[in-house]
């Protein structure tokens, strides 16, 4: 219901916004394939908690990854974006804001238990300072008669045309649309074309969020890659290793679907990976199948964060046995 009524906002032509923690992620996913085949712009906020069903619902986890990027029936992509921090929050729904009405796609963003419990120091922003999200609502001038919804931009993205528009009546709905036109289609060529649209126009966003960070020497012994709440931690051991002499870097991922376009040449730079995560693994399985690196990983799944010292324990365990092999 909830996300339903968000998809009516933004087919009104408004800002639609519904959050969850993973349990209630999944039951909107249904919603979010409909968003998906609408193209509109849509964001779903999930605070990750301890899992499965109800789990550890006070507690910390980083284990909705594969669901949201995943978790739908058919072809179905959507971009993700995951905040580090408390103050990062109010940076992160921003950004996936901008990227959902000039994409016209759903957006998911995650943040987890330790940064929604957590605080921190907070410089209140000039709001005539920050950067003006473009919102179009088109006229039948601007987009021309027959109206075609499906009509696209470079980007591929759709106009976002508000009901009620005179001229500009048109069909949305579930079932695959036809290219252009909108219509239902069930012609085979046409689900294949508008599949591979959607997913080109997710991929698309790599062109618009930038390359990796990376905090430290450019290539070298030991390249942490880390996501979400972790941020602080994996930063903080990192520095802790380097002031103790070892080549070590890190590359905090915030855009995790689709990845930043140079990732993998940033991975390919370092003798080794090191993923620190609060799952069994979610991200590093999807760089060792995107990238075929052979990252390692550093899992937690106690519904508590990582503390550096275990972190700069484990990466001078990676760098000691590397050391060895050589």
């Amino acid at each position: 219901a909830a996300i339903c009524s968000a998809i009516g906002a933004a087919f009104g032509g408004s800002m639609g916004v519904t959050t969850s923690s993973g349990p209630g992620i999944a039951l909107k996913m249904e919603g979010l394939g409909l968003a998906v085949m609408l193209e509109l712009p849509l964001l779903v906020i999930d605070i990750q908690r301890g899992g499965p069903s109800t789990g550890l619902p006070t507690k910390t986890e980083q284990a909705d990854l594969l669901q949201v990027i995943f978790g739908r029936n058919g072809e179905c992509p959507v971009p993700v974006v995951a905040a580090r921090s408390p103050a990062d929050c109010f940076e992160v729904v921003q950004e996936a804001w901008r990227i959902a009405v000039r994409q016209m796609t759903p957006v998911i963003v995650l943040s987890d238990g330790y940064v929604a419990n957590g605080a921190e120091p907070w410089k209140i922003p000039d709001v005539s300072k920050l950067e003006p999200i473009e919102v179009h609502h088109p006229t039948a001038a601007e987009v021309g008669l027959p109206f075609r919804p499906y009509q696209r931009n470079e980007l591929l993205a759709r106009p976002w045309v508000v009901p009620g528009t005179p001229e500009l009546m048109h069909r949305v709905g579930g079932l695959e649309k036809e290219d252009g036109t909108g219509n239902i289609s069930y012609d085979p060529e046409n689900h294949q074309k508008m599949v591979d649209i959607r997913a080109t126009k997710v991929a698309n966003v790599a062109k618009l969020v930038g390359p990796c960070e990376v905090d430290g020497p450019e290539s070298g012994d030991l390249l942490v890659v880390s996501w979400g709440g972790t941020y602080g931690a994996c930063m903080t051991a990192v520095r802790e290793c380097r002031r103790q002499g070892h080549s070590v870097a890190h590359c905090h991922l915030r855009w995790l679907n689709p990845f930043p376009s140079d990732l993998g040449d940033v991975l390919r730079r370092y003798r080794r990976v090191l993923v620190p995560e609060l799952n069994l693994g979610q991200l590093r399985m999807l760089l060792r199948a995107r990238y075929l690196v052979d990252a390692q990983g550093y899992n937690k799944v106690k519904g508590k964060p990582f503390t550096v010292s275990e972190l700069v324990e484990r990466m001078r365990a990676v760098l000691d046995a590397d050391s060895q092999a050589n």
